[in-house]
């Protein structure tokens, strides 16, 4: 990683006198760099038309730390054992994690599917259960296993990672801080061109000029998102319900506020145990999950060969078309119960991080999706011969003497499905907040070992406190499931539209497929919005009030946020006037290093400028430290850091850039981010200083080179250095070279490449960091009020001076995100005007 370490900056001369200066991987570089110049005026002279004109300074180096901070589980973290019993055990975790909420639909679908229709004759269940069996092979199947899947960012999956892995591709993120060397992560993976290439280009050209498509993307990620927290809420209250449901049958006098009682009790003990984790709990998970679906496949056989094993007829499709002819539109009501056989196909995706493509795809195939069509077909069967069973379909067809140890797997399946959501919103509203379209929201890591298991305080209780209110307010699982569909299409939808993107931008798939792919899934899953949508006023407003109300706080944090980093580039201090100051930066520097927090990423922030203005004294280190999320999933911890220096040597300021990816856990105290800063900066100094001393060394084995061509072209030594205007690095060396400086102009340069005199030696530096170091560190932070302009116009005013304000009030501050001392922190207020 040495050699990826040292990156220098080149001049071009560009027309008459103006030169571009950028990094070597092609990247602007910012204002921090010095107003130097060169000067040529007889370009055309023989003897130096052929010599590269170029800036004698030192060369900016950036510093990739290679011993960034610890986080458990990032590095390799997307590296999957390709071994085949590897594969296996990954697939039986799966059953856990990312199948109870598909697993527990066989507890509502026919009960809900039936109190639209009314079993008249065979061919209403064999129907239904033709329909119910290909939309399970349709969307999860086809759709999920073997295309989505496909889609995934370095191994992770869902709706924020298919936006990240659009962000690689074009800049479509609203919030300015891309920088060129993001593009060295190792995790940030480009493909190679394609044919198709033109047309992605044109795609992508689109996307990053127009500004309102890159808001429409941005709200179309967000809108699924906020779907899937809004299954947080519903996912509970209907598996639970449901699964409590079967002791109607079996105690007497347990009515349906009994059922509402007991629900609400299960559902507080499970949010009550978030905040311990669920590592020790996951372990029984799978087991738990594992027997489920053994129990739902024994009994659908057992209920097929003892009912009406004819229910095999539901393979031709042709029975769908029979239903829909005889019960026209409560045929089409049907649909809404139909697509609670698919909710959780989502998870496949969402979960994939911590599992593999191969797992997930083994699972399914040959585990869950025959499991889940025997359970079907069995309680099909069942219903056959007792068509009046359809209020507790599951649990009136379960064996006789079998009810309670299958009530007790059933409660357990519930509680996991719960919990599998539950974890989901978690991590949803941490992407989110990584993204920087959420509020900051105090984050506990429950694992040690696993990065990804987190507990949000804030969100849990909000989630349970929906959950009761969901629960006693419908007081059944038919209205709750006219809800649960509308939520779970509406992510569907969301996941064609991003995957036909990338299927477009990124895979530059064959125009016709990718066309088919939104063409055969897209009809579908609309069909079944259409279906779910007229049940608007039976509690399928629910979740679209959920959506729109995350909706909201997520747009308008980000929007708010987009406006006051701009607002933070546009007041960036100038480096004229941070050069007039002088290294005394125009007050005194005590010994001391101050972190000055700031998202930006070049330039210095305005806020710093406020600290000179109200503090008596200044540190005599100064870093500029901005977090900043890079869209990968995880930083490798060896690319975590990016350091660079501002100014000359004396002024002792740097900029370090702590790149963190959407999954990345920052879980390290404040103690630890000091020590490796310091040992990162360390290095950076250390390696700046060889690149001086290699320079220096080119520099004067091309002037000698100059000399001697002069000589043999018959040019004097002085005119020939006064036409290059090349200032030497040391006086010792003019003098060898037998030169004198008075005969032309020589432009000074920083004291960072001057005299030894002048330019403090690396030791003397070192020494000047380690007794700052020694006296400590200081966190500086701006407090900033944000505040729209007085022509802004007032739908504006009111989302900033009021929403965005009331949310920046309430969010968890930097002090407490950082877990800093407050006797360690020195904040200053700054109104930015937006």
């Amino acid at each position: 990683m040495e050699e990826e370490g040292i990156e220098e900056s080149s001049v071009r001369l560009l027309g008459s006198g103006v030169f571009e200066s950028r990094w070597v991987d092609g990247s602007e570089v910012d204002s921090e760099s010095p107003p130097w110049s060169v000067v040529g005026d007889n370009e055309g002279r023989e003897g130096y038309g052929s010599v590269r004109r170029r800036l004698v300074k030192p060369k900016r180096v950036d510093s990739l730390d290679v011993e960034a901070m610890e986080i458990a589980g990032s590095h390799g973290h997307h590296n999957k054992d390709a071994s085949t019993w590897r594969i296996l055990a990954l697939a039986f975790q799966t059953l856990g994690v990312v199948y109870g909420d598909m697993g527990t639909s066989p507890l509502y679908v026919f009960s809900d599917v039936f109190s639209k229709v009314q079993i008249k004759s065979d061919i209403d269940v064999l129907g239904a259960l033709s329909l119910v069996m290909y939309t399970i092979a349709l969307i999860p199947l086809t759709k999920y296993v073997f295309v989505v899947l496909r889609a995934n960012d370095n191994g992770e999956g869902g709706t924020f990672s298919l936006y990240s892995l659009i962000c690689r591709y074009a800049k479509v993120n609203l919030l300015p801080n891309h920088q060129q060397a993001d593009e060295h992560i190792s995790s940030f993976k480009l493909k190679l061109p394609t044919p198709e290439l033109e047309r992605a280009l044109n795609i992508k050209e689109q996307l990053e000029h127009n500004s309102s498509l890159k808001t429409l993307l941005l709200l179309l990620v967000l809108m699924g998102t906020s779907m899937i927290i809004g299954d947080g809420i519903l996912t509970p209250a209907i598996s639970v319900m449901s699964a409590v449901s079967g002791l109607q049958g079996e105690i007497p006098g347990f009515d349906t506020n009994a059922l509402v009682i007991v629900s609400i009790v299960i559902l507080v003990g499970l949010f009550s145990i978030q905040k311990f984790g669920t590592s020790k709990v996951g372990l029984t998970f799978a087991p738990a999950l594992a027997l489920w679906f053994f129990s739902l496949g024994s009994i659908g056989i057992y209920n097929i060969f003892k009912y009406d094993i004819t229910v095999v007829r539901a393979f031709n499709p042709a029975y769908i078309f029979y239903f829909f002819k005889k019960n026209t539109s409560k045929a089409w009501s049907a649909l809404g119960g139909c697509v609670l056989c698919i909710t959780g196909a989502e998870a496949m995706f969402a979960d994939l991080g911590h599992f593999s493509v191969p797992s997930i795809q083994i699972a399914f195939t040959f585990v869950v999706f025959p499991c889940l069509l025997l359970a079907y077909m069995g309680q099909a069967a069942y219903l056959m011969k007792n068509p009046d069973s359809v209020g507790r379909i599951f649990y009136d067809s379960v064996p006789d003497g079998l009810f309670w140890p299958i009530f007790v797997i059933a409660t357990v399946a519930a509680v996991i499905a719960s919990q599998a959501m539950i974890s989901a919103s978690f991590s949803c509203v941490k992407q989110s907040m990584s993204l920087g379209c959420f509020p900051r929201l105090k984050i506990i890591h429950t694992s040690r070992r696993l990065m990804g298991q987190i507990y949000i305080p804030v969100i849990n209780y909000f989630l349970m406190i929906m959950c009761i209110g969901v629960v006693a307010t419908f007081r059944s699982t038919t209205d709750i499931a006219n809800a649960y569909g509308i939520a779970e299409v509406g992510v569907m939808m969301v996941s064609t539209t991003l995957v036909t993107l990338v299927m477009l931008l990124i895979w530059q798939t064959n125009l016709f497929l990718a066309i088919c792919f939104p063409l055969v899934f897209g009809t579908v899953e609309l069909i079944y919005l259409s279906a779910v949508l007229s049940k608007i006023m039976e509690g399928g407003w629910l979740p679209l009030a959920f959506a729109s109300c995350f909706l909201c706080v997520m747009y308008t944090w980000n929007y708010g946020s987009v406006l006051k980093y701009q607002s933070e580039v546009r007041g960036k201090i100038s480096m004229d006037f941070v050069n007039e100051l002088g290294s005394t930066l125009g007050t005194v520097r005590t010994p001391g290093i101050g972190l000055l927090y700031s998202e930006l990423v070049q330039g210095i922030p305005s806020i710093f400028g406020q600290f000179l203005l109200d503090l008596p004294a200044i540190h005599s280190t100064i870093v500029f430290v901005c977090i900043k999320y890079v869209p990968v999933p995880v930083v490798p911890q060896e690319e975590r850091f990016l350091f660079r220096r501002i100014c000359p040597k004396d002024y002792h300021m740097f900029r370090c850039v702590a790149r963190y990816g959407y999954k990345d856990v920052r879980k390290e105290d404040h103690h630890a981010f000091e020590q490796l800063l310091v040992e990162s900066l360390e290095k950076f100094l250390r390696r700046e200083a060889q690149e001086l001393v290699l320079e220096s060394n080119l520099i004067e084995e091309e002037l000698d080179s100059i000399s001697v061509r002069s000589r043999d072209s018959g040019v004097q030594d002085g005119d020939g250095i006064g036409e290059l205007r090349l200032p030497l690095m040391h006086d010792q060396r003019s003098e060898e070279a037998g030169t004198s400086t008075s005969e032309g102009p020589i432009y000074a340069l920083p004291p960072s490449v001057m005299s030894t005199d002048e330019d403090p030696s690396l030791e003397y530096e070192l020494s000047a960091l380690r007794e700052a170091i020694d006296s400590g560190f200081t966190y500086l932070l701006g407090h900033g009020d944000v505040r729209a302009k007085k022509n802004s116009w007032f739908v504006k005013k009111l989302v900033i001076n009021y929403f965005y304000a009331f949310m920046r009030r309430n969010c968890r501050g930097g002090a407490a995100t950082m877990r800093v001392p407050h006797m360690n922190i020195i904040q200053v207020g700054m109104t930015y005007m937006v």
